[in-house]
């Protein structure tokens, strides 16, 4: 195989330049090739390059999950872009925020979106084109007038060379942007097609969205890598989730696709006969969910852990014991140690403490943020990542919390921090706790305890509305209380554990 020097083309697009099977299928019975993918990556990056988009400035995309933005994603990456995916969730006043901390060259963005983000690119300098679900907009009419001929090669890029800035949610402060190497994406995908057994006899229901680690690079990459196939469905639906798992033989997914899927009869053994893997991540899978997902299928899901600034560093073993409530060993190349949160010292098998990561997995630190990078990497290159757990004798890792209070919902990030300094605006609010408490379907979902102002007039709804144009969906509190005051402790900070444990069933 002739390599073009460009890391990502050549693992992942050139070995099937001339594979006529079809990579991706969709809900409308449209067909593309691995050929046509490796095509058209290479003929929309020259339109990219047309455009002013040179090797290492940003693109960032907030776009509708479609064909045509999957094949954004591998034309930025042949054009040696960084990619810069963001939620489709996040308002305008969010992605102002991400477009001043990336300083892209190019914005993507639905066509709905266009008269809100025109003013934050102009500010930005950057050029604005729209994206739509079903391939419409000014983006394809752009590349298409740039007419590339004949196709140029890839762009040059070195393994080390970013290939994506993802941002990522803490429980302080503001978003800060993972700066992911082509060499962490390569690195990552080799190692769980390797460990979860993927192959081209491989069709994947992918119905997660790509904007994150684990749609786009995690089940994407890894089907390129392995030639095997995908089944994309722009989001998760039982119905269509039910009708195509008969033509698939593995699924990844978050907690919440299998809760629903358990809640549907129709779910049983007969339909997954087929199936071989059921993954699940981005949030801890409940045993129960495990034992109910095991007793009606005959399957055992397999969990892994991973974050958007390490892709995957654990997972449950594809031969041998799934076991519930963990998740899993330490991936091959990956060390993993628990220390002491205070100290650093690293504690014995079973003792609870933070869990650090290091290898060719982990980011290259924060974009533009060297003092988080040195707060989070430290100097033998080990990555703080912030969650509690304990590893067992044999090495199973089980998460028992995080050591801020991040909440996960649906598979997303939320920090508290910034949902509190909303509420905290409002007239009438004299201060704000907000935490997760157990959602039977979303895993965790998001709560506000408030504290009124004398005479103030707020109430539950009149907060939840003053937030629902501040804030992504995702964001947003499933319940407001009214307390007369927070838990403190003697040194006055909020105890939210208590708080945890006072609400601990109230979404469910």
């Amino acid at each position: 195989m002739r390599t073009t020097g460009n890391a990502l083309f050549d693992k992942l697009l050139a070995p099937r330049m001339t594979d006529n099977r079809p990579f991706l299928r969709t809900d409308n019975g449209e067909q593309v090739s691995f050929g046509d993918m490796a095509d058209r990556a290479q003929r929309w990056a020259g339109g990219l390059r047309a455009l002013g988009l040179e090797p290492g400035e940003r693109i960032v995309v907030q776009a509708a999950k479609s064909v045509e933005c999957l094949s954004l994603y591998a034309a930025a990456a042949t054009a040696g872009a960084v990619y810069v995916p963001l939620n489709t969730a996040y308002t305008a006043a969010e992605v102002e925020y991400f477009v001043d901390d990336a300083a892209p060259k190019l914005i993507i963005c639905d066509p709905a979106a266009e008269e809100a983000l025109a003013p934050i690119a102009h500010k930005a300098g950057a050029r604005l084109l729209t994206l739509g679900a079903n391939g419409e907009g000014a983006l394809l009419r752009a590349l298409a007038d740039a007419n590339i001929a004949p196709t140029p090669a890839p762009t040059p890029r070195d393994p080390e060379d970013l290939a994506a800035i993802l941002y990522t949610s803490g429980t302080t402060g503001r978003s800060k942007g993972a700066m992911l190497s082509c060499a962490n994406l390569i690195s990552n995908s080799e190692t769980l097609a390797a460990a979860w057994r993927f192959s081209e006899a491989d069709i994947l229901l992918h119905a997660l969205p790509i904007f994150h680690t684990h749609g786009l690079f995690v089940a994407t990459n890894v089907s390129l890598l392995a030639g095997g196939s995908m089944i994309f469905m722009p989001k998760f639906d039982v119905d269509k989730a039910i009708a195509a798992l008969p033509n698939a033989t593995a699924m990844m997914g978050v907690p919440t696709f299998y809760t629903r899927l358990l809640a549907d009869p129709r779910f049983d053994r007969a339909l997954t006969k087929n199936m071989r893997l059921f993954v699940s991540g981005s949030a801890p899978l409940l045993a129960e969910t495990h034992r109910q997902f095991e007793a009606r299928t005959g399957h055992r899901i397999l969990e892994r852990y991973g974050m958007t600034e390490t892709n995957m560093n654990t997972s449950n073993p594809y031969d041998g014991e799934r076991r519930a409530g963990t998740v899993g060993l330490a991936l091959p190349g990956v060390e993993l140690r628990v220390v002491n949160p205070e100290t650093g010292a690293e504690l014995v098998d079973g003792e609870t403490g933070v869990i650090e990561v290091r290898g060719p997995n982990v980011c290259k630190g924060y974009w533009r943020n060297p003092e988080k990078t040195a707060e989070e990497m430290r100097s033998d290159g080990f990555f703080i990542t912030g969650d509690l757990g304990y590893r067992e004798p044999d090495g199973y890792v089980t998460i028992v919390g995080r050591a801020k209070d991040l909440i996960i919902t649906g598979g997303l990030n939320v920090y508290p921090k910034e949902i509190e300094s909303a509420i905290d605006e409002l007239p009438g609010v004299a201060e704000s706790a907000v935490i997760g408490a157990p959602h039977p379907d979303f895993g965790e979902g998001v709560v506000a305890i408030v504290v009124a102002e004398k005479d103030g007039d707020q109430d539950e709804k009149s907060i939840i509305a003053a937030l629902a144009e501040r804030l992504a969906k995702f964001k947003q509190p499933k319940r407001v209380l009214f307390v007369n005051a927070l838990p403190r402790n003697t040194m006055g900070k909020v105890q939210k554990q208590l708080l945890r444990e006072r609400y601990n069933t109230l979404l469910q």
